[in-house]
């Protein structure tokens, strides 16, 4: 894989280099007729990321940092007949970090969030850390598209997850129908998942159990681990815009022999008084979760999903914006008791309203979380203040039918800092992120279930170019 990289960076480099030619060259600069020339007018990007990560955890238990940096570059052609192709790839270094691969001594538990910065799978990788991100071909316009091969994806239960040095990957047909005023079409087939924190691909099937997988609902632990029998997923996604104000999506996941999630959200954001920026923030989302077949494997200890389970969330949001200045909004989420809502952690954030960065509530049911956020914008919207506070009410920990982690209830603190500066920086964008969590529910002096989950304080600070 690094040899593929790096003759794509040559190659790179080579189309880039318009100005040295070999004296006598018959073939000039403004000759519009030759291959050079077509692929000129490609595009070129890239980003280079840099992120300090620390944990403080509850005295006498471990703390930890982590410096990492990373530089990727990508090329797309211009379009063919309607055709293009594109492919990007990454590095990443560790410049100083704690021994992540040791456990702490009191709890017994491993690193949770530096180690996610570089190869989960090889804490001990510091430099081999290279990744073939993108290699695609596309073929639509502006408004539509198919791509098929790998690429970088969003959909609400699958997508990049940007807490971390790279996003998730998948591989697969994707497609996109934006020819009716206010509607807009999704639809993939996907085979291949590279999630963050690995360089490596993946299976379907394959890439469940990468991350910790908690326990079966009977407390053993669990062991769907490369156990998942599934070759493929299929996305599809419909977006509404019924007028200024309302906005509709209905997306369903089915993965093949696991489970078919669905997804219904309205989101409404009327202007509250004629020519003001003033806007009510409200919206509701539904989502609905149940088994295929026997889960993804027919024994009980090796499956990701019981068979027969299912799980119910919804949520609700209001709240207030002024354009380009602050907002401000309440959000609410409960996952029933009928069972765990489950998705793989290696596949992207929870699409909950009261989703935080940093922790999610993905593997549980029975859990009322509520938060409140507030945001401000300075100086053009260059500065930019977030203040999230919430609590998380889980189910007990010792409670394994439904405490999928062993988590207990939480209040959790976000302050989120970021400035982008304009003129000769724009592309720059600095993040100052910290995170505290505080225990709420019992854990019964069992130090597993608090340490890097509670009574610990994440610092982060990320520097992002795009260029």
């Amino acid at each position: 894989m690094k040899k593929v990289i790096i003759l794509f960076l040559v190659l790179a480099a080579s189309f880039s280099a318009e100005a040295a030619r070999i004296p006598g060259d018959t073939i000039q600069r403004g000759d519009t007729t030759t291959l050079a020339h077509f692929f000129r007018k490609g595009k070129f990007y890239g980003h280079s990321r840099y992120f300090f990560m620390a944990t403080d955890n509850t005295p006498g238990q471990s703390d930890y940092f982590a410096n990492a940096i990373g530089l990727g570059i990508g090329y797309e052609t211009p379009r063919f007949f309607g055709f293009s192709a594109g492919m990007s790839g990454y590095f990443i270094y560790n410049i100083g970090s704690s021994d992540l691969a040791n456990s702490d001594s009191v709890s017994g538990q491993p690193n949770r969030y530096e180690v996610g910065l570089f190869d989960i799978e090889n804490p001990n990788n510091h430099a081999d850390l290279d990744r073939l991100e993108d290699l695609f071909l596309r073929f639509g316009n502006d408004r539509s598209f198919i791509r098929v091969g790998k690429q970088h994806y969003i959909s609400p239960f699958l997508n990049p997850q940007d807490g971390r040095m790279r996003p998730t990957l998948v591989e697969g047909i994707y497609s996109e129908w934006n020819e009716w005023k206010n509607w807009k079409f999704h639809g993939s087939f996907l085979w291949d998942i590279s999630p963050r924190s690995t360089v490596k691909w993946y299976g379907i099937g394959e890439s469940m159990g990468i991350y910790p997988g908690g326990v079966n609902p009977d407390g053993t632990k669990s062991g769907y681990s490369g156990n998942v029998q599934s070759e493929w997923m299929v996305v599809g996604g419909i977006q509404r815009r019924v007028n200024n104000a309302l906005r509709i999506q209905i997306w369903n996941q089915y993965v093949e022999n696991v489970f078919n999630t669905a997804l219904f959200q309205a989101d409404w954001n009327p202007r509250l008084k004629k020519n003001k920026p003033m806007f009510l923030v409200a919206g509701a989302q539904f989502i609905q979760q149940n088994t295929l077949n026997q889960g993804g494997n027919a024994m009980l200890n090796k499956t990701y999903a019981q068979p027969g389970d299912q799980a119910r969330v919804y949520g609700f949001r209001l709240g207030l914006e002024k354009k380009k200045r602050w907002n401000a909004a309440i959000n609410f989420t409960n996952i029933g008791d009928e069972g765990r809502y489950l998705m793989p952690r290696e596949w992207g954030r929870d699409p909950f309203y009261t989703f935080m960065p940093r922790e999610r509530n993905e593997g549980y049911g029975n859990v009322k979380a509520l938060n409140a956020q507030l945001g401000i914008f300075a100086f053009k919207e260059k500065l930019r203040f977030e203040l999230t506070a919430g609590r998380y009410m889980l189910p007990d920990v010792k409670n394994t039918e439904l405490n999928k982690y062993g988590m207990p209830s939480y209040d959790q603190v976000n302050l989120d800092i970021r400035y982008r500066p304009e003129g000769y920086f724009h592309g720059l964008v600095f993040q100052l992120l910290v995170v505290h969590k505080r225990r709420v529910g019992e854990v019964y002096d069992a130090m597993r279930f608090v340490h890097n989950k509670v009574d610990m304080t994440l610092y982060n600070f990320v520097v992002n170019y795009h260029f």
